[in-house]
């Protein structure tokens, strides 16, 4: 309860400042909570839109809200997010409106899951998906995986890199997420993968670097906003993979 009335009381100390400048000001009817949730509204057909968590965070679902963005989600038309922000426990408690459409999507880069949450927001905003490239990045990887025979490889991948590992052909031989056990690390000194894929968002591959395991760090989120985003990040992701030495 009270810090349903802090949220309540920050929206009206910042509402004065900024609502008086709105007839003056552009703002963004689609806004989204990080630049992951953004670049499917991107592949959706969304222009112009506004990221609240900075891609340059390590971890941005872990943002804290300023007054400023308060302001900016209860005027937009459209609020994009993935529901495990901690931001969302604020907008929900004390952050409505009446004119606001909330989208919740799925993550995960899978091919199937990126052209449905693309599908999805494209329902709500009557845009034009352009999701074709996306899907044609990871397609062609997945062909250059099996012609190097890396879909043979045992891979012991982060849990959240997934689904894209398997659209690639990946060989998922286990997964791991969090800190990693004593028994956990045995298994990667003892020989029992030929990859190990981590999440650069929440590493926790630091025990396993001298065991000489190739290790390569994978990113889920954007570095970037805007056009193109997520094939940006998801290709870079595919070239450390296929920069390997086997």
């Amino acid at each position: 309860m009270r810090r349903t009335l802090f949220i309540l009381a920050l929206v009206l100390l910042t509402s004065a400042s900024v609502f008086a400048q709105a007839a003056n000001e552009d703002t963004s009817s689609f806004v989204a909570s990080t630049a992951w949730t953004a670049s499917y509204a991107d592949l959706a057909g969304v222009d112009d839109i506004t990221v609240i968590a900075p891609a340059s965070l390590r971890h941005p679902p872990e943002y804290e809200l300023t007054p400023g963005d308060i302001a900016v989600i209860q005027n937009a038309d459209y609020f994009v997010s993935a529901g495990y922000e901690r931001m969302m426990s604020a907008i929900q408690e004390g952050i409505p409106s009446e004119n606001r459409t909330d989208i919740h999507i799925s993550t995960g880069n899978s091919i199937e899951n990126v052209t449905a949450q693309a599908d999805l927001i494209a329902s709500y905003t009557g845009t034009q998906v352009r999701y074709d490239s996306y899907v044609q990045l990871v397609e062609n990887a997945r062909a250059q995986v099996e012609e190097r025979g890396l879909n043979e490889l045992r891979v012991y991948c982060q849990n959240m890199l997934t689904p894209l590992a398997q659209d690639l052909g990946l060989n998922i031989a286990d997964t791991f997420q969090g800190e990693l056990s004593a028994s956990q690390i045995e298994a990667v000194a003892n020989g029992s993968y030929d990859l190990v894929i981590d999440n650069y968002h929440s590493p926790s591959s630091a025990p396993l670097e001298d065991f000489g395991t190739p290790v390569i760090m994978w990113r889920n989120f954007p570095a970037e906003t805007g056009r193109g985003a997520l094939e940006a990040m998801v290709s870079d992701n595919i070239s450390a993979l296929l920069e390997l030495d086997y």
